[in-house]
């Protein structure tokens, strides 16, 4: 048992809101996740976490301007993590009477009691868990009735059409809306928890006929749907990217500079994120094993962490764990700073936790002073990518293969555009051979970067 003279009580308080939105209020969610604390404790357990969740989610699509489909969703769940002195155990249910409570730590339990020791398992140190809670403005309901998506869904992909008589055939427009609360409590007497909205719009639409048929698509989400673009905007994006891609070329092999656009360029940071996570770390998966302290990327590259943006889509005051979270810079003018730890991964390496439990939340590369303009002029001739195939990197060795589409760049300016190639390197050089990043800054997810350019990669074609 834990001493009283050590338990803390942190308390945030859920975001109410109108009972239509979730089928069970706030507080019954912090009563049942205390109610299976209580009983773990009850039946044994030395420590104790729970999550339990509600939210809903509605999705309308509409091709050729009919309705394709209609979607509706409620969810519930909870789990329950305990604690035989450093043997643990982990159960989930979607049933939320007393019994299947009950039945869920009991089956947790059970569990436990069979899996080996590990000395790194157990609850964040009490002095490590979030004390105060920021508004951070994630909750934005979307009244949206399914008639009212429908007519969104419409304006999106007409104006796709009507932006271009080149394009020819759509794969849809679809409108998104998705709300959702959870509590977070644990048997050092945490309790945390809020409601979020992530809502979206987006468009995928054909160019072309017969064999000579380009696809590109786009889309906007936010917490708020107000701070999204406008369904017209999108279909017009949509459609503009589509046709730039009719009369594709191919290249021949060889070693230029690629410029990643924004859009996908935040592949790069992701791969950074993986790599630079310290389960890599600990399990030694890793090409970027030990550098800490070290440069990693070129000089041009600061990268940072913030979970407190408002409506930042990653954004939280903690994390998985209940650990408070805080904005940390990884990588500065190229040299890594630090790694996203959890509490387990912390102790593997004999650190303290970062409140990175569940991952990375607002990853930010520090804009540069070329607009995109100015990144064709600097790389001159190129590639520039804009759209990424397959998987193709080997987060144990660096190596990077990916399909690849684009256009081909001379004197700064976009001659044509290209397909059916294939781009390769090693990240450890690619991060190194970053030469400039744009400040035509995207915000994809929880993902906030420019464009990349890279000084040289090879480019196989024909």
């Amino acid at each position: 048992m834990i001493a009283p003279s050590v338990l803390l009580v942190h308390e945030i308080a859920v975001m109410t809101a109108s009972p239509s939105r979730f089928s069970h209020s706030a507080n019954t969610l912090r009563e049942l996740a205390q109610d299976l604390i209580d009983y773990a404790r009850q039946q044994g357990a030395t420590a104790a976490v729970a999550e339990v969740s509600d939210g809903f989610g509605q999705a309308v699509t509409v091709r050729q301007n009919e309705v394709e489909t209609i979607e509706y969703n409620r969810d519930k769940g909870l789990g329950v993590t305990v604690y035989l002195g450093q043997r643990r155990g982990n159960a989930s249910t979607s049933d939320f009477s007393p019994q299947a409570l009950r039945d869920t730590v009991d089956a947790a339990l059970n569990i436990a009691r069979y899996t080996a020791e590990d000395d790194c398992a157990g609850l964040p140190d009490v002095t490590e868990l979030a004390t105060e809670f920021p508004d951070l403005d994630l909750y934005h309901p979307w009244l949206l009735e399914v008639d009212g998506a429908i007519e969104l869904a419409r304006a999106c992909e007409q104006a796709a059409f009507a932006a271009d008589k080149r394009i020819s055939n759509s794969e849809g427009a679809t409108v998104n809306v998705h709300e959702s609360q959870f509590v977070h409590a644990n048997s050092l007497g945490f309790v945390g928890g809020y409601a979020t909205s992530r809502h979206s719009i987006g468009c995928a639409v054909i160019a072309g006929r017969d064999d000579a048929m380009q696809r590109d698509y786009w889309y906007s989400e936010a917490r708020n749907a107000a701070d999204m673009l406008a369904p017209a905007e999108i279909g017009r994006i949509a459609a503009q990217r589509t046709v730039r891609r009719l009369k594709s070329r191919k290249l021949a092999t060889m070693q230029v500079p690629v410029l990643f656009e924004a859009p996908i360029a935040a592949s790069l940071i992701n791969h950074f994120a993986h790599a630079a996570s310290v389960g890599s770390q600990y399990r030694k998966s890793t090409f970027l094993l030990d550098q800490l302290g070290q440069a990693i990327f070129s000089p041009q590259v600061s990268v940072s962490d913030d979970p407190g943006l408002l409506r930042g889509l990653g954004s939280s005051a903690f994390d998985d764990e209940g650990v408070k979270t805080q904005r940390r810079t990884l990588v500065a003018d190229g040299v890594l700073q630090g790694y996203f730890l959890s509490t387990y991964s912390a102790r593997k390496l004999g650190l303290r936790t970062t409140g990175n439990s569940g991952g990375t939340h607002n990853l930010i590369l520090k804009p540069g002073e070329l607009d995109f303009a100015g990144l064709l002029k600097q790389m001159g001739r190129g590639l520039l990518v804009t759209e990424l195939l397959g998987q193709g990197v080997n987060y144990i060795t660096g190596d990077y293969s990916r399909g690849a589409a684009g256009f081909w760049v001379e004197h700064g300016e976009i001659q044509y555009p290209v397909e059916e190639i294939t781009i390769a390197g090693n990240l450890k050089d690619m991060y190194r051979q970053i030469v400039a990043v744009g400040n035509d800054v995207l915000v994809s997810g929880s993902r906030r970067c420019g464009s990349i350019l890279i000084e040289n990669m090879t480019v196989a074609g024909q």
